[in-house]
């Protein structure tokens, strides 16, 4: 996705709600110069895409986000990771660059996606078996050397 599809999509994202494409063009225009039709283009092409659903009203369309911002930006790392010609190495350059923080995401979202460790069942403790006297041993192992208590 362009640079004018993503602008476009922020405020879709943004609005949280369905939008013309004279709204859109009315926000953008307060960064730079746009046309009405180029506007209609970009939504358009979205619409074919699969980013956004539309709705006649009137002569005109409200279109609306059909998926999350989460998961628009987690499409576009798949294209790009597709593209590659050794993922392994686009991986690791791509966790190079990222900072702590975006490090520390990751690896809550590989938790997440793994799910809970299968930790293995601890093995069922036995009930000791019934201490027997001193003497009963002492009787039981007639050539053990005393005991903890130097006897």
């Amino acid at each position: 996705m362009g640079e004018l599809e993503d602008a476009v999509m922020t405020r879709v994202w943004k609005w949280n709600r369905p939008v013309t494409v004279r709204e859109v063009l009315e926000d953008l225009q307060q960064e730079r110069s746009i046309a009405y039709t180029t506007v209609m283009t970009v939504l358009d092409n979205l619409h074919q895409k699969g980013w956004v659903r539309r709705e006649a009203e009137g002569r005109a369309y409200r279109y609306e986000a059909v998926s999350t911002r989460a998961a628009y930006a987690a499409a576009l790392m798949n294209d790009a990771w597709s593209q590659s010609d050794n993922p392994a190495a686009a991986l690791v350059a791509f966790f190079g660059m990222m900072s702590e923080e975006q490090r520390q995401a990751l690896s809550d979202a590989v938790r997440i996606v793994q799910g809970p460790e299968t930790v293995p069942a601890p093995e069922p403790v036995q009930a000791p078996e019934a201490v027997e006297p001193r003497e009963a041993r002492e009787e039981q192992n007639p050539g053990a050397v005393g005991d903890a208590s130097g006897r």
